[in-house]
């Protein structure tokens, strides 16, 4: 009798093993996508397919068309390796280093998910870089998809073109189809691709969040109004994005055509002073033939204010891009999902004033209050205040101005401040700089601080990376065990602060700081 006991307890723990053993059953390596099959890799836990061509390459009599049918391929097709980031000029001391060597042939996709098959598809998120519209790309060790993946969550990078071979206008192109914005035409490409292919990678096609930080960021407050983009996600996050108030000095927004301040305009002017003359197909057929590091022509993060012969960025042509979003968006443009928006304690700014007697004449009727606010014991230098101004002008206040335009009309809307300061950066930092949140999001702070790495960043990272995931699966960043972050209400004007200490719902301290520049604006003093 005992025996058959210990038979029918065996019996039992083999049939538990196998049905674990079910459960855990990995997902496929090969997936067929348009252009064919492609392999990926599985590595701890997660699966990366990287290098995935989405688009044609644009060269040759691509370079400046809307993207193109992907060429198939025979055979299975490696993905294992991140394709060339776009044509670029890397920034020296940029907060993302690329691991690749940019090449004019870069329109590839890659996907990160859990190893283990799932009976219901995953919450999809896409990745949008930044870099100034100029810089960056995929390739980057924080911008690494894994940490996604193994909390549950389909994650996708994608590539677009930079520069002036992502936002470029010229004459002969004119009667040629969609003209100007080609980065955007990419990344509504992508999305598009990711609408038709995630499912076989076990993502939902319809629980997308497009996220972005700086140019990135700008991209999504674009999709966001732009109705070519409708039903191509769900929910959006929009991380320092620049540009939001078009308020930047010497980075001017220009239409795509007509006049000398048009994109048309400086696409000749750039033409000229790469050597060539004349405006029809000829000239455009020159422009095609240069080499692409003569169309880049010095051009990065450290030489676009200067540049005359770039546009800097989006181009008014009202279908991709219709101006300056938080007027734009204040009109009722903009797809009804859940956002998330927010900014750093030492986000991007500066002022053009060469005095702090200027700098708060400036601020006409109110320069007493604004002296007030950013220097109330008079002993902050110049470049001190020019930075918290420039910073609440260029990046802050625009973002509270889109919670409170996406607030008013019912939107669910939430916003934060990301004020955490890695501990190996205290003695040097005084908040938190651009661009620094994102190794906390994608909990990839090993990867940019290395041995400086300490137990708290790493906390932090787990902490704001579970926000990110929440608000991904649902709609709603309430991550189990963590504060609650309030809904962005302008009455309240609550937002959930991350900060040495962790997350904190607290009212906006600086809001009299920004109800001072959300006043300056409202007159025209800067826009």
């Amino acid at each position: 009798m005992a025996g058959k006991r210990r038979i029918h307890a065996a019996l039992a723990v083999l049939a538990l093993g196998l049905a674990s053993a079910a459960g855990a059953a990995h997902m496929p390596l090969r997936i067929r996508v348009t252009g064919g099959w492609v392999r990926g890799a599985r590595v701890h836990g997660v699966i990366a397919f990287k290098g995935i061509p989405f688009a044609a390459p644009p060269v040759g009599h691509l370079r400046w068309a809307p993207p193109q049918p992907v060429r198939p391929w025979q055979g299975v097709r490696p993905a294992l390796h991140f394709g060339p980031d776009c044509m670029q000029l890397p920034t020296p001391g940029d907060m993302a280093p690329l691991r690749t060597v940019p090449a004019e042939s870069c329109l590839f996709v890659n996907v990160w998910r859990p190893q283990n098959a799932s009976r219901r598809r995953l919450p999809v998120m896409v990745w949008i870089y930044g870099g100034g519209f100029v810089d960056g790309g995929t390739s980057p060790a924080v911008y690494d998809g894994s940490r996604f993946a193994r909390d549950g969550v389909v994650l996708v990078s994608f590539n677009y073109r930079l520069g002036n071979f992502g936002f470029f206008a010229f004459p002969a192109l004119m009667g040629s189809g969609e003209v100007g914005n080609y980065a955007f035409m990419d990344q509504i490409a992508a999305l598009q691709w990711v609408r038709r292919y995630i499912g076989a990678f076990g993502g939902d096609p319809h629980n997308v969040t497009i996220f972005g930080e700086s140019a990135g960021g700008t991209s999504v407050a674009a999709l966001l109004a732009t109705p070519v983009a409708r039903g191509l996600f769900q929910k959006a996050i929009l991380e320092s994005a620049w540009g939001l108030g078009g308020n930047i000095p010497d980075m001017p927004m220009h239409p795509l055509s007509t006049g000398p301040a048009s994109a048309e305009s400086i696409g000749v002017r750039l033409a000229r002073h790469l050597g060539i003359t004349g405006q029809g197909p000829g000239a455009l057929e020159r422009l095609r033939a240069l080499p692409a590091a003569r169309l880049v022509d010095g051009l990065n993060m450290a030489t676009e204010l200067d540049d005359r012969t770039y546009v800097h960025g989006p181009i008014v042509d009202d279908r991709l891009y219709f101006g300056v979003p938080v007027d734009v968006l204040a009109e009722g443009k903009g797809a009804r999902v859940p956002v998330m928006i927010g900014t750093n304690s030492a986000d991007l700014g500066s002022m053009p004033q060469k005095s702090l007697r200027a700098l708060f004449a400036s601020f006409g009727p109110q320069a007493a209050a604004a002296r007030a606010l950013y220097d109330p014991a008079g002993t902050r230098t110049l470049q001190q205040v020019s930075a918290r101004v420039g910073r609440d002008e260029w990046m802050i206040e625009p973002a509270r101005a889109i919670a409170r335009t996406f607030s008013s009309r019912g939107q669910r809307v939430y916003e934060y401040r990301f004020s955490y300061v890695a501990t190996s950066m205290r003695k040097s930092w005084s908040g938190a700089p651009h661009a620094t949140e994102i190794p906390y999001v994608f909990d990839t702070v090993r990867a940019h601080y290395g041995r400086r790495t300490s137990r708290a960043d790493q906390a932090m990272a787990r902490i704001m990376h579970s926000y990110w995931v929440a608000f991904a699966k649902t709609g709603r960043p309430d991550p189990a065990g963590e504060p609650a972050w309030p809904r962005y209400e302008a009455d309240t004007d609550r937002l959930l602060n991350f900060t040495g200490h962790g997350p904190v719902a607290e009212r906006d301290p600086w809001r009299k700081r920004l109800d001072l520049a959300e006043a300056a604006d409202r007159i025209g003093r800067r826009r």
